[in-house]
């Protein structure tokens, strides 16, 4: 099989469909089979966990997340888990509660502030978006492997095809890397505290 079947099969979208969210409460064993049995084709491995309760409550503990209601999680709560099931993996505890946060204090009840927009609504949002964004992800990787593949053309067999992958691997840590140090400018850069926010919490103490 050619390297860009490998990766057309390897780029399948593995997401939550927003009307899959459960409308009802969840306790904790109901959370992560639900996170399990809908993430159970990102795994690297069969017994992989997507999140597990040690997980789970760590986040709710350094305030990821609102804590469970008598011991059940809202759908909000789900969104939120969805969120930083993706995040972790590129970003610190720091920096994901730096996101999550605003949200949750903008758009997590009804009442919010906003009033024009709720977590289902902004899921929704993003899920239509990253569904668009999908398929230019691909074309990019596909053309990354393009040009790995046109390196060391003075080599053949097996040197060369060794060679190349590492470009294509190198090639795209090096994206990823680049990525990852946008993302982590931005949080700094764009979640930090206001002045007005920093002097109303010094008030507060």
């Amino acid at each position: 099989m050619d390297i860009k079947d490998y990766i057309a099969q390897w780029c399948k979208l593995d997401y939550i469909l927003p009307e899959d969210i459960p409308n009802i409460e969840l306790y904790m064993d109901q959370v992560t089979t639900f996170m399990d049995q809908h993430f159970s084709t990102s795994k690297r491995y069969k017994d992989d966990k997507t999140l597990t309760k040690t997980m789970i409550n760590n986040y709710t503990k350094n305030k990821l997340m609102p804590p469970p209601v008598k011991k059940k999680y809202n759908k909000n709560q789900i969104y939120l888990l969805i969120y930083i099931y993706y995040l972790k993996n590129i970003l610190s505890i720091n920096d994901i509660q730096k996101l999550l946060n605003p949200l949750i204090e903008h758009f997590y009840e009804p009442s919010s502030v906003s009033g024009t927009i709720d977590f289902p609504g902004i899921y929704q949002s993003l899920y239509e978006l990253e569904h668009e964004h999908h398929y230019k992800i691909i074309e990019s990787i596909q053309d990354t492997i393009d040009l790995a593949q046109s390196a060391f053309p003075d080599l053949e067999g097996e040197d060369q095809t060794l060679l190349q992958n590492f470009a294509i691997i190198a090639l795209l840590s090096y994206d990823i890397f680049l990525r990852k140090q946008i993302i982590e400018r931005m949080i700094d850069n764009l979640y930090t505290p206001s002045k007005k926010d920093s002097q109303a919490k010094e008030t507060e103490k």
